[in-house]
């Protein structure tokens, strides 16, 4: 399958038919940096025949994984960002995301499908910096956003994935004029399914819950975790790992991954749900786990990224919890082990304690 690039599709500020296209893309992969020969490989690998493409999972919950994508289903998503955004041929999105990942892959599929005016910049963990004049669209993930708020004014809407946005950063980010939403999906789901803003909202209305995208339908397995049927980016229901709280037909509530589910003395604890509620008392990058314990099975540990925090078990005395849900014993650590697009490695950071 090979996709025609609209007349207004422009790369950097430059126009290019499908074969100039293989050229820039040829020119990025033997000259580029590192991001742009990923930017390369994926180009080519868009214009290319094949019906079908294979796009790396994350490994933020496992091992990546290669999964085989329709090139028609990436086309029929970003014909729903497209529409849910109001994105129109000739808008100047910016791309900061790694190619490398489905989400950046994403950008450069619906700027060659709307007709967008796409730039690129390395993704780093500081996107804006250095980037001048304004634009329609941009992805990015919370990292990123945190260090850009001085700068959000020169886009219009951006989206927020890759890992949970924070309390703190929402406080952040609830004044800004540029709109912005975070988004849940996956590889399986080429990127988003379904969105929530983060600012300009009622604050009388649950904006906690999710909003599916048109086309989608939802529903829950015996574990509780969400089911998502899409006939137009899936063949088959994909059934996700995340454990959901139902609202209506179209919204719900995302309450944490079942394989992070913790199993202490029989009782069965949801690490995110924890998070969320120490999220307004500690400052620093933080997570809680669990480690062995010849009692319990798995004992609740909370791990900080950086310095000692003075009073933090007092702190945390002061936070929702109930006695199942406090930490049995704290530790630190320099830094978390991450992936490349920023999640916390949760099994791979308590390891570094285990050792």
């Amino acid at each position: 399958m090979e996709v025609e690039i609209p007349p207004q599709f422009k790369l950097d500020g430059h126009g290019y038919s499908n074969e100039e296209l293989k050229e820039v893309a040829y020119s990025l992969i033997k000259e580029g940096e590192d991001f742009e020969k990923e930017i390369g490989d994926f180009l080519l690998d868009w214009l290319s025949p094949d019906s079908e493409l294979t796009v790396r999972t994350s490994g933020s919950t496992g091992i990546p994984i290669g999964v085989a994508l329709k090139k028609q289903h990436m086309v029929n998503s970003a014909k729903v960002t497209g529409e849910y955004f109001g994105l129109e041929p000739g808008d100047r999105v910016l791309l900061c995301l790694s190619t490398g990942y489905i989400a950046g892959k994403m950008m450069l599929v619906r700027a060659m499908v709307l007709g967008l005016e796409i730039d690129f910049v390395a993704p780093t963990s500081r996107p804006l910096d250095g980037v001048s004049g304004s634009y329609k669209f941009c992805a990015m993930v919370p990292l990123q956003l945190e260090s850009s708020i001085n700068k959000l004014n020169q886009i219009e809407t951006v989206i927020v994935g890759g890992a949970p946005v924070s309390l703190q950063l929402r406080k952040l980010i609830s004044s800004s004029a540029t709109r912005i939403f975070e988004t849940y999906g996956m590889t399986e789901t080429i990127t988003h399914v379904a969105v929530r803003p983060l600012n300009h909202t009622d604050p009388n209305s649950d904006h906690n819950a999710f909003e599916i995208l048109p086309d989608i339908s939802i529903s829950q397995d015996d574990r509780k975790c969400l089911v998502i049927n899409a006939p137009n980016i899936s063949d088959e229901p994909v059934i996700t790992n995340d454990i959901v709280e139902l609202i209506s037909e179209r919204e719900f509530l995302w309450l944490g991954r079942y394989d992070n589910i913790i199993n202490s003395g029989g009782i069965k604890l949801i690490p995110e749900h924890i998070e969320r509620k120490l999220s307004t008392l500690i400052k620093s990058r933080f997570f809680v786990g669990a480690l062995p314990d010849e009692k319990l099975g798995q004992k609740l540990v909370l791990v900080v990224e950086g310095e000692n925090i003075e009073g933090l078990k007092e702190l945390i005395l002061k936070a929702d919890l109930n006695k199942f849900e406090l930490p049995k014993e704290i530790f630190y650590l320099p830094a978390f082990k991450n992936t490349t697009n920023g999640k916390i490695m949760r099994e791979k950071s308590l390891a570094m304690i285990k050792t």
